[in-house]
């Protein structure tokens, strides 16, 4: 078969990976650097590579990151307090194979979001469906559930990634409905998990609920047995005010 005709078998047939790299194949075939087995072996991972590149688009895509970063942008020499082998032990994912939490907790600025972030890109590399979302969303969406009783279709929803990402996590004190959402939440994403960043440390959440016993349920799921990652330092976020000298680094 010619070339051109087989070129336009794998066009026909969608096979773009194969596409885009026929004509290498081909020329490494020519030269006798592949065998048969080993041409068609080739063009058969092509085809896989671009499968999986276009899934990791479509995951991360619809993770809804406010920004795409990885673990390997993160600047840590700008804040040394920051533990960064521990954050790099994170990001092998061994905590969403054991269904385990993560709490990165500090003050603002100090770049809890873009780690967050960071892990939640790792795991969409990883094959894991993820979405990041800010906690104030979440329960505007589960509240207006509630309203169009749409609620456990919603539920099912946020329940259904490996890993849900909570930005912004006890900003405020939580109404009865919230924190009963939030119950609901943590119980039915059982197994999966969890990825929140706070300014407040866990031990100062429990205040901010208005039943002592659904607080405990709650955190009990989430707080125990997570993994807590203090980031402290300086803030990152006066260098990107309008006006600002360029620091030179990587961005945070």
């Amino acid at each position: 078969m010619r070339a051109h005709q087989l070129e336009t078998t794998l066009r026909l047939l969608g096979l773009s990976g194969m596409l885009d790299t026929l004509e290498v194949r081909l020329g490494q075939a020519d030269a006798g650097e592949l065998g048969h087995v080993e041409f068609l072996q080739s063009l058969c991972e092509d085809e896989l590579a671009r499968h999986d590149a276009a899934a990791i688009v479509r995951r991360v895509r619809a993770a809804h990151f406010e920004q795409t970063c990885a673990i390997e942008d993160y600047d840590f020499s700008f804040n040394p307090k920051i533990p960064a082998a521990r954050i790099r032990d994170l990001a092998t994912l061994r905590f969403v194979e054991a269904g385990e939490s993560v709490v990165l907790h500090g003050p603002v600025g100090v770049g809890k979001t873009m780690i967050a972030q960071a892990l939640g890109h790792q795991a969409c590399r990883r094959g894991y469906n993820v979405v990041f979302t800010k906690t104030s969303r979440l329960l505007a969406d589960l509240a207006g559930g509630h309203a169009d009783r749409t609620w456990e279709t919603r539920l099912r929803r946020w329940a259904r990634p490996a890993v849900l990402v909570l930005d912004d996590f006890a900003m405020r004190a939580f109404t009865t409905e919230q924190s009963d959402d939030l119950y609901e939440l943590v119980t039915e994403r059982a197994g999966k998990s969890l990825v929140a960043t706070a300014n407040r440390a866990a031990s100062d959440w429990y205040s901010l609920f208005p039943n002592a016993v659904v607080a405990e349920s709650i955190l009990d799921r989430v707080v125990n047995g997570a993994h807590h990652i203090h980031m402290d330092g300086k803030s990152y976020r006066p260098n990107k005010r309008p006006g600002a000298p360029e620091s030179g680094e990587k961005k945070k």
